[in-house]
């Protein structure tokens, strides 16, 4: 594998490519026979890793350092190969040969070989520095990403902008800082001082930069000079430019025929980027592309380069190829993985989805993963039915849903990714198995959520949803300060503060979204030293199969991924509680909940009021099923009440 980044970027916080593209064949041999000499004069068994520094114009090299175990990077190249690296290394510290282990993959050959690639992999890191203040965003030989993600396609391109559509949900895909038209053709515009520095200086955002410069018309040797990116990363990334242009040059989608289109999406464009490009709405650039009946193939990972049959369930999708590599099959139910880690998701959501599927395959059914998180539990090729390492995008999902002729999807154990797919899946066509979208849409759109609150008569904090500064500074005088100020959607506490003053909450209001009709903010009325109280079950029907209550030992204030939790709760009022229960239970009854359900509440001197309900798996749930794990041996049963005392607390 090779780095995108020159040296001086952690590998961590760089972009990776596998197989290396850039390197010569005696580049490549060099530094594989250097390394088996370093193996064997150590006499390393098992796990190893070689980082090198190599000179692409002399050929000098060098060795950073040699690791006799496994490294961060050891997950990446098994997902990325199919080469299960530490299996195999297991099995030769307890004495076997590599001709005896057999290749877990295929199951028909033997380990003894070296994986064979007919596609590119590309890692690209994730990074959460503007959760924080003041963060030097450069990067360098200390690692500051919290997660990574792995795109596979036919071309540099296609994985490329596969990967951008991972780190960053919700993004079209590859595109620089400005939307204007790109000045391909004509590369004669120098970058100016901003961008310059931008492009000289890896940060976060280097890769868009670099983007930005492209479609500007900035010339290639230039870009190379300032970031010492290799040519043939850059030439790629340009080519990602000029066909952007080509298509903001074009009058509508239907001037796009199947050749035109077919490489178009070879090069990793997503139907929403062609809808964009070419003015006109996401639907109607699918419904042409699927007029043209092009559509994605699936391709498996094999480890063996299609040399030998193989048939395996590692698979992926790409628009390189007239035809699949398997069929679907009966009774397939997919379940939508996490994505990349980042603050405010993290293992707990693999969990739940590695026991759903666990309990999809014990009932009978197929478990098909969607998921492109090399570092999770539910991307290892044995643990399901069919994996399918790709994105978390509706495009995506419909393709493969269509493609598997699924029974269902399931939504609610990969976190607030794919909850956000549940209603436009819906609206496709789609079966989305337990709460209906309709209903996860009334709990997670605050207008209807609150007017739900309103008829079933429960008490929440006075909020509203204000399209200026003076109209938030008005609510707060009426409501009195401290008030919480907040996007309209957030994930983990993003950009929440809480204000006191009317000068505070003007320049919180700058951080949470440019005030307008366009990025409404929320503003709620803040109570102080009020308790929080976490009210998770798993209900059908609207009815509480089970339930646990438990507390945070901050007061309210502090999220709840920041938060020391308490089970069971043990400050809390015994009408408190009961409260807690009764609104519990008109929430799910009035949403009709079938599935996982996470109430936050706030109450102090017994005055108890809903902060919010998230119809999913949360990773306070997922600690809870840790905590209470021997309760897994007892029925469950239809009277809350009922739920087992716990004999000790147990503290997350």
């Amino acid at each position: 594998m090779e780095n995108f980044d020159p040296l001086g970027v952690h590998t961590g916080d760089s972009i990776v490519v596998a197989p290396s593209q850039t390197l010569s064949n005696r580049e490549y041999f060099k530094l594989r026979s250097t390394a088996l000499k370093v193996i064997r004069h150590i006499g390393i068994v098992g796990e190893c890793n070689i980082q090198y520094a190599l000179d692409p114009k002399t050929e000098r090299y060098c060795i950073i350092e040699v690791n006799a175990r496994l490294s961060r990077s050891s997950a990446l190249a098994s997902k990325a190969t199919g080469y299960p690296l530490a299996y195999v290394a297991a099995k030769l510290s307890l004495g076997q040969d590599l001709v005896s282990i057999r290749n877990s993959v295929t199951g028909t050959t033997t380990a003894c070989f070296e994986p064979s690639l007919d596609y590119c992999v590309v890692k690209m890191p994730r990074w959460d520095m503007r959760k924080f203040q003041r963060v030097d965003t450069r990067l360098g030989s200390g690692m500051k990403s919290v997660g990574e993600v792995m795109a596979i396609g036919r071309s540099f391109e296609e994985a490329l902008q596969k990967a951008v559509r991972m780190v960053r949900p919700g993004s079209r895909g590859l595109e620089g800082f400005e939307l204007q038209q790109a000045l391909i053709g004509d590369e004669r515009e120098a970058p100016n001082d901003d961008l310059a520095k931008r492009l000289r200086v890896p940060t976060d955002q280097r890769l868009f930069a670099v983007q930005a410069a492209f479609e500007r018309g900035v010339p290639l040797e230039t870009v190379h000079d300032l970031t010492r990116i290799d040519r043939w990363f850059l030439s790629k990334m340009r080519r990602i430019a000029r066909l952007r242009a080509a298509m903001e040059g074009m009058s509508d989608v239907g001037d796009l025929d199947l050749r035109a289109l077919r490489k178009v999406k070879q090069a990793g464009f997503s139907d929403d980027q062609v809808a964009h490009y070419t003015n006109c709405l996401p639907d109607r650039a699918r419904r042409h592309r699927l007029s043209l009946n092009l559509r994605p193939v699936v391709k498996q990972i094999d480890t063996l380069g299609a040399e030998f049959p193989a048939c395996t369930n590692y698979l992926y999708m790409t628009y390189h190829g007239d035809q699949s590599d398997v069929e679907p099959e009966d009774r397939g139910v997919m379940v939508l993985g996490c994505g990349a880690y980042c603050i405010g998701s993290s293992v707990e959501f693999d969990w739940s989805a590695v026991s759903c599927v666990r309990q999809c395959r014990a009932s009978g059914y197929r478990a098909v993963v969607v998921n492109y998180n090399p570092e999770t539990v539910s991307t290892d090729y044995d643990v399901s039915d069919r994996l399918y390492f790709e994105e978390l995008s509706l495009e995506r999902v419909l393709d493969i849903y269509e493609q598997e002729q699924a029974w269902g999807l399931v939504v609610s154990v990969g976190g607030q990714i794919p909850q956000n797919l549940a209603k436009p899946l819906h609206d496709r066509g789609a079966r989305v198995l337990g709460t209906s979208p309709d209903d996860i849409d009334r709990a997670e759109d605050r207008h209807k959520f609150s007017s739900l609150l309103d008829d079933l008569g429960v008490d929440q904090p006075p909020w509203r949803e204000l399209q200026s500064v003076k109209d938030a500074q008005a609510f707060a005088a009426e409501v009195e300060y401290p008030v919480l100020v907040r996007p309209s959607f957030v994930l983990s506490g993003a950009a929440m503060k809480v204000a006191t003053s009317d000068s505070e909450l003007a320049a919180f209001l700058g951080d949470a979204a440019d005030v307008s009709p366009d990025h409404p903010v929320v503003v709620s009325k803040f109570i102080r030293n009020a308790k929080e109280i976490e009210f998770d079950a798993v209900c059908r029907d609207g009815t509480i199969m089970n339930y646990a209550i438990s507390e945070h030992v901050e007061n309210a204030g502090v999220h709840s991924g920041d938060a020391t939790l308490v089970l069971p709760a043990q400050k809390l009022y015994v009408q408190t509680q009961k409260q807690v229960k009764r609104a519990a239970a008109k929430i799910a009854e009035a949403l009709n909940i079938s599935g996982p359900v996470n109430i936050q509440f706030m109450a102090r001197d017994n005055d108890v009021k809903v902060i919010e309900c998230n119809l999913r798996c949360v990773s306070v749930k997922n600690e809870l099923q840790l905590a209470t794990w021997p309760s897994r041996r007892w029925r469950l049963v239809e009277t809350p009440s009922t739920w087992p005392r716990e004999s000790a607390a147990a503290v997350s």
